[in-house]
Formats: structure tokens, C-alpha cells, sequence
């Protein structure tokens, strides 16, 4: 699982029916929402591009805020996030794991659905991958961290193949999988209004609300939200959210 291909800033509900406001509403088979999406991404080139929907030119702007939102955290202070673990979901190939986390911690796991991304992803880091400690290939929704094990778990561009029951539920695993003072990091497009469905790729895309609602409802506090800037107008709003 990795960044949705649903860069498009474009929204528009038929007629005048009020938006979804549920993946309920919108995803009609659970099972075929899941398998689709996994199909879609094993037809995907294991590149940053591909990764990115063929927009990797923006990997570098966003990985430099990605810093800078996550460095507030990890400096000096009472409450000072620990930089020993880091999870990376929906790592794909290991674009974030490089760039961001092995940087910034001591050891990395990373879990994705697509095998052939991870496999990708042990030449793609190079040596210091060696720090990579576990390669998870699995589902985020099938899958929980071990509990009291990571600093931080960061979750890019992989919320929208989760339904909204699924992505409570793994945020409150997420929750147990934190180590004192640890956090969670949503980064992900957000919908102008609603619950947008992706065919395409099977994914879904929400709006600010939902998916407010549901960290909350994960038992999770919000610390930080901030959108991203610099990226292209055609595609959605991108925020990140840091929790515990």
C-alpha cells in the first residue's frame, strides 16, 4: 500500500445528492475494495515515481517538510518523542524509510501490501538498509505493531484503502504500538467536502472532518496538523497530523 493515485483537486457529487460522509456509502464490497487495490498496485513500476503516481518530482518538497513537522517532536524537551523505532506504512519501495526515518532513527520497520515493492526496497536503500529490521508485507488492516516498540509510526498515502472501521481500528493498534511519548503521523490528500471514491485505483479520499472524527474515535489526541505547501494545484490538499 502506498501514495493513492488520486491527485486530482477536481470533486463533484452527482446531481444535487448530499456528499458521503461514510466509506460505508461508497465502498459497496469491502472484499473487492481490498483485492482491487492490491491488484492496481502489483501492475505499479517499483520506482519513486511510481510510488507517486508519476508526480516524483515532488518527493524532495515533501520529505523536507515531512522533516521539519517531525524535528518539533524529536527536540530536547520534557516530552521529547524517543528516536530509537520508526514504522513506515504503506512504505512501497522505501522512499520515506530512506529519506525520512533511517536519517532520523537507529532502527526502521516497514510494512507494505505489495511483496515485489519490498523486495524492491532492500537494494533501493542500499547500506543503510541494513537498519531496516523488519520487512512486513501485509494490509494495514490485517496487520498491528507490536505493542511498546516505536518512537513514531508514519502512515503516508495509504489511509484511503483502509474503510473507516479498518482505519479506527488500526490507529488504536497504533495507539498500543507506541513507546512512551511516541506518536502517530497521518500524511494524506484531503477531500474539499466528503468521501470521495477512486475507482481507479480503489481507494477513497476524506475530507478533514472525517477523518478527525475518526482519530478521535481511535482514542487518539490531536498534537499538530499542518498542510502542505508547494505542491501542485491539480491535486488535493495534502495534511499531516501528528497524535497520541
Amino acid at each position: 500500500m502506498v501514495s493513492p493515485l488520486s491527485w486530482r483537486s477536481s470533486e463533484s457529487h452527482a446531481g444535487t445528492c448530499p456528499p458521503a460522509t461514510m466509506t460505508s456509502e461508497v465502498v459497496e464490497n469491502e472484499l473487492e475494495f481490498y483485492s482491487k487495490a492490491k491488484k492496481y498496485w502489483k501492475a505499479v513500476p517499483a520506482t519513486v515515481d511510481g510510488m507517486l503516481g508519476g508526480y516524483g518530482h515532488i518527493s524532495s518538497i515533501d520529505i523536507n517538510s515531512s522533516r521539519k513537522f517531525l524535528q518539533r517532536f524529536l527536540r530536547d524537551g520534557p516530552n521529547r518523542t524517543g528516536t530509537t523505532r520508526a514504522l513506515d506504512c504503506g512504505a512501497g519501495i522505501g522512499r520515506i524509510t530512506k529519506r525520512l526515518l533511517l536519517p532520523l532513527f537507529k532502527t526502521v520497520d516497514m510494512v507494505d501490501v505489495t511483496e515485489d515493492f519490498l523486495t524492491k526496497a532492500k537494494s533501493y536503500l542500499g547500506e543503510e538498509g541494513r537498519r531496516v529490521r523488519n520487512y512486513f508485507c501485509c494490509g494495514l488492516q490485517d496487520f498491528s505493531p507490536e505493542p511498546n516498540t516505536y518512537d513514531v509510526i508514519w502512515i503516508q498515502w495509504v489511509i484511503g484503502h483502509l474503510t473507516d472501521n479498518h482505519l479506527s481500528d488500526f490507529l488504536k493498534r497504533c495507539r498500543a504500538g507506541l513507546r512512551p511519548n511516541g506518536i502517530v503521523v497521518i500524511k494524506d490528500n484531503m477531500a474539499q467536502e466528503g468521501v470521495i471514491m477512486d475507482d481507479v485505483d480503489s481507494s477513497v479520499c476524506r475530507d478533514l472532518d472525517v477523518v478527525r472524527k475518526i482519530i478521535r474515535r481511535a482514542g487518539l489526541h490531536l498534537l499538530a496538523e499542518e498542510r502542505q505547501e508547494n505542491f501542485p494545484d491539480e491535486i488535493y490538499h495534502v495534511y499531516t497530523f501528528a497524535m497520541r
